[in-house]
């Protein structure tokens, strides 16, 4: 090409999904010397236009974490084949000799759990002959085990990348227990092409993977309507679902007024009325024993039983029809009986003259109100339970100010919705304003609250190039911002969805009560029917205590009481309720607190971690090495002139350790290295290890001890050596630089030709560099040895640094592994699952279950072979993505923060199932009868009133994980710098406070009983950035007492 770039070609090894890919295509693009990049993960294939030779291209994606190679077409095919046909396992003893298994590699853009579930359900049942298929999402490959007689690889992948596979969510009407959500789920699984159904009673959502050539939306939609509820789809907006949201409750609110109206009277007229003296007119027998207070109790009953109770009838119908049960049956069954033996007591009348009706409408009444009471607080305190996401929603600015610039000079403002701002808009933000999106401060300087984001109660300095979050509160200055992300790509926006996804998804635990809740109500309804049969017999044997009779009655109607009181006490509703009620607060105050959790099954799987694996750098560490130390090993060269090679000869590099010496040689040695990248010529790295390159007629190798030693033949002396493990045993990574004149490229030089440096031979220098250890990193491994909880570290750093960095923080030796490469990464987390955790205990014979925390791409396949992998939000993309929970904020505390609320939202869910069995369990018997020996008889009405309040005191019991804090962990003494603390001349500040603050804020202030010398955290200091600058202008730091 005529600007002296060239195409090239490069195999890039270790990506595992399309997110890698793309993650590497930005980076090259990012590059000054690339033209332009494309790589595609299918084949592993990186297409690069260039003025960069192919051997430092490889060199900079292997030090990215990528290793990388010239592209050869045969011997990446070979590889691939080989990988394709190597027979693995066999499943059967009888196919042994035909039976294989094949590794398929899949690109079919993957991007979550069910699309996993998708290909594992639908392929064995599309292609005879697919014994097992097992797929790893991050990998993008699926091992599959087949009869090799009938089917074949290629088959196989044609059948994973045929079906046009849909996920769609649906809004269900009519639930009303968890039997609903099994009848619910059986009437869509058995329809072709479903692969996959979820619903949650709590949210009222059900989740339907399916196959669109197989099923459509009308044929799901019409399958659940003929189960006997109603179907549309879940909008996604927040207006719309507040508008449904409201018009359910309004309903529930509604019946309830209604049937309250008419129930209070029946219920003074049945047991209040017969004792008041003035009102025994309305109890006399007017026609057959008839009274009129018996007549307007049959009016004021009716329309409670038919109207506000319609519902129950309704629901009951449809399950019925449709071979279910639910908790409408219970209710329709209790209620049906107290009022129809009531009215059948009051016809009975007509045809025996002597006949004095016993009716009890009042129970049927209040059965009806008390349930109507238990559906609509239910609802309420259901409500409650997503309040995190509303608060969420709530921040979203709805407007912003656009602003039009021209050498720094404004030339129009303009207020717009937010729909309308575009990514690179440049936006003005006043003080009191929210954030409308995110972006990057240009201009100005300002505190800005992000407690609501991130949970960090102070509010965070901000000042040109800041970052700043969208949704948060600008507390002081103006300042400008240029938007980066906008709509559904912004921060908030993505931590709204996560919640959403997380509080519609199911935990394992969950399937233990919809099992149980599928057998419940016949059952219940058996027992109630067993219980009247026995109180028919025990009151004809006369073994009911006569002064339980309620007046008037008999053993018939007694038993038809005890019949109902355990119908109408029973309800799998509690049951239903326990596990999603719980996730969605426990996932919700996560959100408020920093801590994004992608579900119930990643929050029942923390509960029961008992090992962290850290990654070092960026995790237990800032990732942001700097030189620390320096030793010249020759008195020829001059320290500038040291790093001039040493920098030069790393700026072609990546490498985060080649960084951090580039950036000391420009801003601590003032050296103009991009001036001079010109002289570097025949780069080449090896990665991890070190690079060489040619400077001026000298070959400079700067690297690890171990390569130097391999590509110069040079020997360390036993002084530098010492040194080297003392800069090592401090944490310290050491770099060794050497000059060589001997190389072949020099040949044929004289001496006398070569420049001064080119005969300079062997080490000529030592440099160490540093990635400081995190302040809370101590603090935290501290506080989860105190958990029960073991901490491990994994890094690529030699033993020595990396015990040492793991003494600072508190992880034994024993818990290393040091010299690991980034696709080793997930092998010891393997390892760790594997562990037994004691020798000496039986139980602890099974591995460790594993938390992998990290930050990087080359974490991805950790994160994910882990039981629960948790993220670093200010890490990758790529980590985040495959990580199970994601930590807003870069502050290890909150990796504690994810464990223990999963303990406690776990245990939550425990506590909530054992009270709704032991509600059942007591509540059953007592309503039985069992309480008759001691004087004890549980009436319908009370009955009623227990099942009512029992789903209500299960999602109250969720509730209260709103009021969670999480655990208080301080900051070592030595970790939090004397920095920290400033001391302030009060006096001083008061006297030259300006005439913006007002007189009575200066009397106040004045009337202080403070000293002269008051220490304040820094942080603390939000007045505004004018009383900061005030402070710093009039001098009133005390320099002399900074380090107090």
């Amino acid at each position: 090409m005529a600007d002296g770039s060239f195409a090239l070609e490069v195999f890039v090894d270790g990506m595992t999904c399309n997110s890698c890919a793309a993650t590497v295509q930005s980076f090259l693009l990012s590059m000054d010397e690339v033209k332009d990049a494309q790589v595609t993960f299918a084949d592993r294939k990186a297409k690069v236009v260039t003025s960069l030779p192919i051997d430092e291209v490889c060199a900079t994606l292997s030090d990215l974490g990528f290793p990388s190679r010239p592209y050869d077409e045969k011997e990446v095919a070979a590889a691939i084949a080989a990988a394709s046909n190597t027979p693995k396992s066999n499943n059967t003893q009888n196919n042994a000799a035909s039976t294989t298994t094949t590794t398929i590699e899949l690109a079919t853009g993957m991007t979550c759990g069910a699309c996993v579930a998708t290909i594992e359900s639908y392929v064995p049942n599309a292609v005879e002959g697919v014994i097992s298929i097992s797929v790893g999402l991050l990998a993008e490959r699926a091992e599959v085990v087949y009869d090799k007689r009938t089917t074949s690889p290629k088959e196989i992948a044609a059948a994973i990348e045929d079906p046009t596979v849909s996920s769609i969510k649906l809004r269900i009407g009519g639930m009303t227990c968890a039997s609903c959500v099994g009848r619910v789920e059986r009437a869509v699984t058995p329809l072709p092409g479903v692969l996959n159904v979820s619903v949650n009673l709590a949210t009222e959502v059900c989740d339907v993977t399916f196959t669109s050539g197989q099923t459509t939306l009308r044929t799901l939609i019409s399958a659940i309507s003929d189960a006997g509820y109603t179907a549309t789809m879940y909008v996604d907006d927040v207006g719309a679902q507040e508008k449904l949201r409201r018009a359910e409750m309004e309903y529930l609110r509604f019946s309830l007024i209604f049937s309250t109206i008419f129930s209070v009277p029946v219920f003074f007229l049945a047991k209040i009325g017969p004792h008041i003296e003035s009102l025994s007119p309305l109890y006399a027998g007017y026609l057959h024993f008839i009274s009129v207070q018996l007549i307007l109790q049959l009016m004021l009953t009716t329309p409670v039983q038919f109207i506000s109770g319609g519902k129950f009838y309704i629901g009951a119908w449809k399950a019925l029809k449709h071979g279910g049960a639910n908790m409408d049956v219970l209710v329709s069954l209790g209620t049906s009986a107290s009022y129809l033996y009531s009215l059948f007591s009051m016809v009975m009348c007509f045809f025996l003259p002597h006949y004095q009706p016993f009716v009890f409408f009042e129970t049927s009444a209040m059965l009806i109100t008390f349930i109507s009471l238990g559906k609509y607080l239910e609802y309420v305190a259901k409500g409650r339970t997503s309040e995190a996401i509303q608060k969420l929603m709530s921040l979203q600015a709805t407007t912003a100010t656009l602003i039009k610039m021209e050498d720094d000079e404004i030339l129009e403002e303009t207020e717009l919705a937010l729909e309308l701002i575009e990514a690179g808009d440049i936006l003005k933000v006043v003080p009191g304003a929210t954030v409308p999106t995110d972006g990057i401060l240009i201009k100005g300087q300002s505190f800005v609250n992000e407690s609501m984001i991130t949970g960090e109660s102070i509010p965070s300095e901000k000042t040109v190039g800041s970052e700043l979050i969208g949704g948060t509160i600008n507390t002081t200055g103006s300042f400008f911002m240029r938007a980066t992300r906008v709509g559904r790509d912004t921060g908030l926006a993505q931590i709204i969805r996560l919640v959403e996804e997380a509080q519609t998804q199911k935990a394992p635990i969950q399937g233990w009560a919809d099992k149980v809740s599928g057998y419940f109500v016949p059952v219940v309804v058996v027992l109630g029917f067993i219980v009247f049969c026995m109180w028919l017999v025990l009151t004809h044997l006369d073994c009911f205590p006569h002064e339980m009779y309620p007046p008037g009655s008999n053993g018939l109607l007694v038993s038809l009481l005890f019949a109902i009181s355990v119908i109408v006490i029973a309800c799998p509703c509690a049951l239903g309720l326990a596990t999603p009620t719980a996730i969605m607060v426990g996932t919700g105050v996560g959100a408020q607190n920093g801590v994004l959790i992608k579900g119930g099954l990643h929050l029942e799987r923390a509960y029961k971690i008992n090992a962290v694996l850290f990654d070092k750098t960026g995790t237990l560490t800032h990732g942001k090495p700097t030189v620390t130390d320096t030793k010249l090993l020759t008195d020829k060269i001059s320290r500038k002139r040291f790093f001039e090679l040493v920098g030069l000869a790393e700026s072609a590099s990546e490498h985060v350790l080649a960084r951090a010496i580039v950036e000391h040689a420009k801003t601590q040695e003032e050296i103009d290295i991009t001036t001079s990248q010109h002289l570097v010529e025949n780069f080449m790295a090896e990665s991890g290890k070190g690079v060489c390159c040619d400077i001026q007629d000298v070959r400079v190798f700067v690297g690890k001890r171990d390569w130097i030693r391999e590509a110069t033949n040079l020997t360390v002396s036993e002084d530098v050596e010492i040194k080297i493990q003392e800069w090592e045993g401090q944490g310290k990574t050491v770099v060794l630089a050497a000059l060589d004149s001997r190389d072949a490229a020099y040949q044929g030089k004289g001496k006398e030709k070569a420049s001064f440096d080119a005969r300079v031979e062997g080490l000529i220098g030592l440099v160490a560099i540093s990635d400081t250890v995190k302040p809370e990193a101590s603090a935290t491994i501290r506080f989860l040895r105190s958990m029960g909880i073991e901490s491990w570290m994994v890094t690529g750093d030699n033993r020595r640094t990396a015990h040492s960095i793991a003494s600072l923080v508190g992880i034994s030796p024993l818990n290393v592994f040091a010299e690991v490469l980034p696709s080793e990464k997930a092998r010891k987390v393997v390892e760790l699952q594997s562990k037994p955790q004691s020798i000496y205990d039986d139980d602890n014979l099974k591995g460790f279950t594993v938390a992998m925390v990290g930050d990087g791409i080359n974490d991805s396949p950790a994160l994910a072979q882990s039981d629960v992998g948790i993220a670093i939000g200010a890490g990758t993309d790529v980590a985040i993505e495959a990580a199970a929970m994601v930590l807003v904020k870069s502050d290890l505390r909150d990796v504690i923060t994810a464990i223990d609320l999963s303990r406690k939202t776990f245990n939550r869910i425990r506590l909530n199932y054992l009270w709704a069995m032991i509600y059942n369990l007591v509540g059953i018997p007592l309503a039985a009868g069992i309480g008759v020996p001691f004087g004890v008889m549980l009436p319908p009405m009370l009955a009623g009133l227990a099942m009512a309040l029992s789903s209500v005191s299960v999602v109250m019991s969720s509730l209260l994980l709103k009021r969670y804090k999480k655990p208080n962990i301080p900051l070592d003494a030595s970790a939090q710098g004397k920095k920290d603390h400033i001391v302030i001349d009060i006096p001083a500040l008061i006297a030259n406070l300006p005439e913006t603050f007002t007189s009575s804020k200066k009397e106040k202030s004045a009337g202080l009983n403070l000293p002269r010398s008051y220490s304040l955290k820094k942080k603390a200091l939000s007045y505004g950035v004018e009383m900061k600058e005030l402070i710093r202008s009039k001098g009133l730091i005390n320099e002399d007492h900074k380090a107090d």
